[in-house]
Order: structure tokens, then C-alpha cells, then sequence
């Protein structure tokens, strides 16, 4: 008898889709997240969050185990409500009567962009007293928010792209913009939104108008950024395992199809030919180290946590911090589990990591509320 016979298998509710721009690439990244989910050590409870905001309990198949590129979410799903201080206990309900409970020891939310990824859905979970898989309330809502974001590792003193900060009520006309960030060049982006969603280039004060427009579809506050030029486009995978050792991964570089022009949704997404993806990046060790090094204190600074994937920006001896995601893509062609596997972490063995640490943060702070009372 092996020793994962022995002990008792944990269950893990896998939470997927949500109510973003990002719905598509989430049940994606669920179905390669179910296949790396050893079934040896772990249950695994499918919870599908529909478009329209309802928790839906999914079929436990669902095409595990397949080559299945999505986890599809049934409109005949059993409603389901967390339980706050329920310790991950779900009511399951049938035409609005209770119907049984679901149970889960640990969440894993392979969710992308707002209502997910912002600190919305740890907060729920934190009120349902239940472990999870990622960033705190705190972390996840600092990384999604790429202006609060850049303004907190700026005032770290890490390296961040010249950007100006846009809203619905403070809109900058582009002359305004040009001079802040001190380029004709930028790129215009919502701010709380990732996969490239909403993103464009302008060059002039007709395309900055219609950047901003299609921006501001997705989000109420925009960034507009210079633009680096012929800049490598280079990324880092961040871990924390249970003890709270952090390291980094290998880096990789994304070169992005002429065609595309930068790393937009079709070049990630729809397009097999968008972008190439250089594992391990040609970078010197010892600058690889100091990319390393940056992108661990970027994930402290924002006050990160389990996993993220820090983005970069190189050019000559010039390095700027990009962004961070918290709550990076897990597709089958994702730069976050491929650079693992690169640094000798396959992805079963990731999930063993992130569920390990998810469940030791849960127990530490269960033991400090114990404590104070």
C-alpha cells in the first residue's frame, strides 16, 4: 500500500468560469488544472461560475482525464451557496429548497480578471472559513489593479513602464498623456483586466481616442502607457510553498508574431501561430538571477502569495516590471506551468505545492484567531 492509499484524500473544489472578459480562457485553464490533479491524493468537487453570477455544481467527469481544451458549465447545475464559517461547506439547493451539502477541504480558483482574481471571491471564501489556493484578499486585489499596482513598486523603487491613470470622470485628452509619460507612443489598457482583454496601440490623438473607447468597455479606469519599443517581452513564475520559501522559476520570452504586432488575445489564444515562446530565455545567469531576484520582491512588495507570474519588459540594460497575475492562465500552452516544468516542477507536482501551502496558511491562521480568542 503506497503511502497516498494511506492517507485520506483531500477534496478540492475547483472553481472556474466566472462573470469577466476572461470566462473562456478560465474553463480552459480548469480543464488542464482537473488533469493535473492527481486523482490518487484528491477529490476533486467542479464548481462552474456561470455569466450571469450563479455557482453551479458541475459534473465530477466533466471530461477528466481527456484532451478536452474546456470544462463546460451546465445551465441545469445544482445552485450552490458557501456557507460563511461553514470551514468550505456549500448548500446545495433545487428549486430554492435546500437539497444536501457539498464539502470541500481546499479551493483552488483558476479564475482570470474581476470577480475572481481581484480579491472578490477571497474574501467570500475567506468569510467561508475555507482554504484557497493563491493570493490573500490583499494581494489579489493590489496585483489586479495594474494602477495601484505600479504605484506600489514604484514607491518600492522597482523599475515600472512612465504610465498615466484615466477614468470615466478624469479623462486626459492625449496631449495631456504624451507628456506625462513622455512619448507620442503608448498603449492604452483597462485596469483591472488581463489575457491582453481591451488592449490596443495609438500613435496619435485619433487612435488614443478610440483606444481609450474600447478600454473603457471593460473597465471604468484605464492606463495608458509608453511604449517600449523592440522591448523582450520576458516572464518569471513565482511559488511559495507551505513553509513560506519563495522562489522563481526559469524565465521564458514571448516574441509575438509580426502579424500581431505585441502579445494581444488573438496571439495568446486563437492564433497557434501568434507567438513563440522561448523556454529558457537567452539571457546571461547572472542577469537571469538579478530578473529572478526582481520578480520575488515584486511579488512581496504587492503583498503576493502561492503563485504568481511577474512580466517583464527588456531592452539593452534597461529592465521594467510590467505587470502581475496572480492568478496566471493554466492552459495547456500557458507560460506559468511551462516555465515550471522548465525548472524541473512538473504540474502535477505544482498542485501538490499550491494545495500544501493553501492548506498551511488556512491552519496558521486558524491557530492566530484561536490564539487571540
Amino acid at each position: 500500500m503506497t503511502m497516498s492509499e494511506r492517507l485520506p484524500k483531500i477534496t478540492v473544489g475547483l472553481l472556474f468560469g466566472g462573470r469577466s472578459a476572461e470566462h473562456e480562457v478560465s474553463r480552459a485553464s480548469a480543464a488542464n488544472v482537473l488533469r493535473a490533479l492527481d486523482p490518487t491524493k484528491y477529490n476533486v468537487v467542479l464548481i462552474g461560475l456561470a455569466k450571469d453570477g450563479r455557482w453551479l455544481l458541475c459534473d465530477a467527469g466533466n471530461q477528466a482525464g481527456t484532451v478536452a481544451t474546456a470544462l463546460t458549465i451546465p445551465e441545469d447545475g445544482a445552485p450552490l451557496a458557501l456557507v460563511p464559517g461553514g470551514k468550505g461547506r456549500s448548500l446545495r439547493f433545487a428549486e430554492g429548497e435546500q437539497k444536501g451539502a457539498v464539502h470541500v477541504d481546499v479551493m483552488f480558483p483558476v479564475l482570470h480578471g474581476p470577480n475572481g482574481e481581484d480579491g472578490t471571491i477571497q474574501g467570500a471564501l475567506e468569510l467561508a472559513d475555507v482554504a484557497y489556493v493563491g493570493s490573500s484578499v490583499l494581494g489579489s486585489a493590489a496585483a489586479m489593479d495594474k494602477d495601484v499596482a505600479k504605484r506600489l513598486a514604484r514607491d518600492a523603487g522597482l523599475p515600472v513602464v512612465p504610465f498615466a491613470t484615466l477614468t470615466s470622470q478624469a479623462p486626459l485628452d492625449y496631449a495631456t498623456v504624451v507628456r506625462a509619460v513622455g512619448s507620442t507612443d503608448v498603449f492604452v489598457k483597462p485596469a483591472n483586466l488581463g489575457s491582453s482583454v481591451g488592449i490596443s496601440r495609438a500613435r496619435s490623438a485619433e487612435e488614443f481616442a478610440q483606444s481609450c473607447a474600447l478600454a473603457f468597455r471593460f473597465d471604468s479606469k484605464i492606463l495608458a502607457e509608453r511604449c517600449i519599443d523592440r522591448a523582450r517581452e520576458i516572464e518569471c513564475s513565482v511559488l511559495e510553498d507551505e513553509k513560506g520559501c519563495v522562489r522563481a522559476s526559469s524565465l521564458g520570452e514571448i516574441v509575438p508574431a509580426d502579424s500581431h504586432g505585441f502579445y494581444s488575445y488573438k496571439a495568446k489564444y486563437t492564433d497557434a501561430a501568434g507567438a513563440r515562446l522561448i523556454i529558457p530565455a537567452d539571457i546571461p545567469p547572472e542577469r537571469t538571477e538579478r530578473l529572478q531576484a526582481l520578480a520575488i520582491k515584486t511579488f512581496q512588495v504587492l503583498g503576493c502569495g502561492g503563485l504568481a507570474r511577474v512580466d517583464f519588459f527588456l531592452k539593452g540594460e534597461e529592465v521594467v516590471v510590467n505587470e502581475v497575475n496572480t492568478l496566471p492562465g493554466f492552459t495547456s500552452i500557458s507560460m506559468y506551468p511551462k516555465l515550471w516544468e522548465a525548472s524541473g516542477v512538473s504540474q502535477s507536482e505544482l498542485m501538490d505545492i499550491l494545495i500544501a501551502h493553501a492548506l498551511a496558511r488556512h491552519a496558521r491562521q486558524q491557530h492566530s484567531t484561536e490564539g487571540d480568542a
